[in-house]
């Protein structure tokens, strides 16, 4: 009890002037677990797709890359993200603003301590980072792709994020995609998805392919990617809905939004699927729902719940169809984050110009509501940008780590699993 009452007296005096509100305190706390389950959840995905023996490999990639990135979010990277911008450009922000998030600890505004919108945040940009992952698995070196993870981190997502999440304010200079561009992406489809969706791609070029490129894959354990789709799912609800900073009308209808969307992906995958291929697969329907996720996450504060419904059929049957174009056009994207996430993204992201409606949280009115052509070619500026800044900058950070220490794993390595190149643990004890 006596502790209870030091700390009550401690935060009164950290937060003493700012009278926060704390019922969206609460929700946004609530909401940081939420995204704390994506990361296991991500892993799972993923790591049920790849081979036995290189599965834990594939896991951990994930959980590097958050704690590179936590790391260097803490030192600079909330700063480049959400402060003042460098020469009122709108291309980065100041890194020493909040260098450390030392005044953090006191800072707050009308709506939440500050320390808590950085973790918030943190998580955004780690998440982000780790789905890049899904396109080299089997064959990428860990020490490289953590070297990349860092790189990428501060080259691309910090800038890019600073473009899209860092409005204006009194006397700060935000990023130019919300502030001079005015494009709509309410949690981060171009910020999170086609970034994310571009830097694999490069990443998967210039890494090469792997040695089983073209034959039919096969995941060893399928039930645990559905139960990694169910918490990303899960985690989804935080990451869109908690976008809107607060505990809320427009939150709740971004949950709705959202629930809705990835509903109809899923159902049009399997659809999609057993047209083409006679039958529905458990792979087929996680990524159906993540694709209706991934195309909802700009749009889930723009539409309505019948457009959402359309986003989410449009994603889940462009989606399993843009998966070909891997064999088209020979890049290795191991489990699909360009036939997903890059794809998905540029869907909802344009789809905002089409189906947005004013009675939603981000109150504007697409081309089909009587809006014109101009938010529409707004979102097609502002998905373009993202997309080409991220696959330059993403395949020169690859290369320069490749000249520096290599890429990919041996042809041996590669064939024996990277659990036991890389790893003393494997992920299942068979003896």
């Amino acid at each position: 009890m006596w502790m209870n009452v030091v700390h009550s007296r401690e935060t009164s005096a950290l937060l003493e002037g700012h009278d926060v509100d704390t019922g969206t305190t609460a929700f946004i706390l609530c909401c940081i677990i939420g995204l704390t389950l994506m990361i296991p959840g991500l892993a799972l995905f993923y790591g049920g797709m790849v081979s036995v023996k290189s599965s834990l490999n594939m896991m951990l990639m994930t959980f590097g890359a958050v704690g590179v990135v936590g790391v260097l979010w803490v030192l600079f990277g909330y700063s480049m993200v959400f402060g003042d911008s460098v020469g009122g450009a709108g291309i980065v922000g100041d890194p020493t603003e909040w260098a450390g998030l030392t005044d953090a600890v006191a800072e707050a505004d009308a709506t939440m301590p500050t320390a808590l919108f950085a973790v918030f945040q943190a998580l955004f940009a780690a998440i982000t980072v780790a789905l890049i992952s899904g396109a080299v698995a089997d064959r990428m070196k860990f020490g490289a792709w953590m070297g990349f993870a860092g790189a990428w981190a501060v080259l691309v997502y910090f800038p890019v994020a600073h473009w899209v999440f860092a409005f204006d304010g009194d006397d700060i200079v935000g990023g130019w995609i919300v502030n001079k561009l005015e494009a709509v992406d309410f949690a981060g489809g171009t910020a999170v998805h086609i970034n994310a969706g571009a830097a694999a791609l490069a990443l998967a070029i210039v890494l090469g392919k792997r040695a089983t490129f073209g034959q039919a894959a096969r995941p060893h354990n399928i039930p645990l990617t559905l139960l990694g789709a169910g918490l990303l799912w899960a985690g989804w609800y935080a990451f869109n809905g908690g976008s809107a900073l607060a505990a809320s009308k427009g939150a709740a209808l971004v949950m709705l939004t959202t629930f809705v969307a990835t509903a109809a992906a899923m159902l049009a995958w399997m659809l999609v699927e057993k047209q083409r291929d006679g039958h529905v697969t458990g792979v087929g329907a996680a990524s159906g729902a993540i694709a209706g996720l991934v195309a909802i996450t700009p749009s889930c504060g723009a539409v309505t719940p019948m457009g959402a419904l359309a986003v989410g059929a449009v994603a889940g049957a462009v989606c399993p169809l843009a998966l070909g174009l891997k064999e088209r056009f020979g890049y290795d994207d191991t489990l699909d984050v360009v036939g997903v996430h890059l794809v998905g993204g540029l869907i909802g992201t344009v789809m905002v110009g089409l189906l947005a409606s004013e009675s939603m949280p981000s109150g504007r009115d697409g081309l089909l509501y009587g809006g014109g052509l101009g938010l529409l070619g707004v979102q097609v500026v502002a998905a373009v940008a993202v997309l080409l800044y991220s696959a330059v900058v993403s395949g020169l950070i690859a290369l320069a780590i490749k000249s520096l220490m290599g890429l990919r794993v041996s042809p041996e390595e590669e064939e024996g699993g990277l659990d036991s190149a890389f790893h003393r643990d494997r992920a299942y004890d068979l003896v």
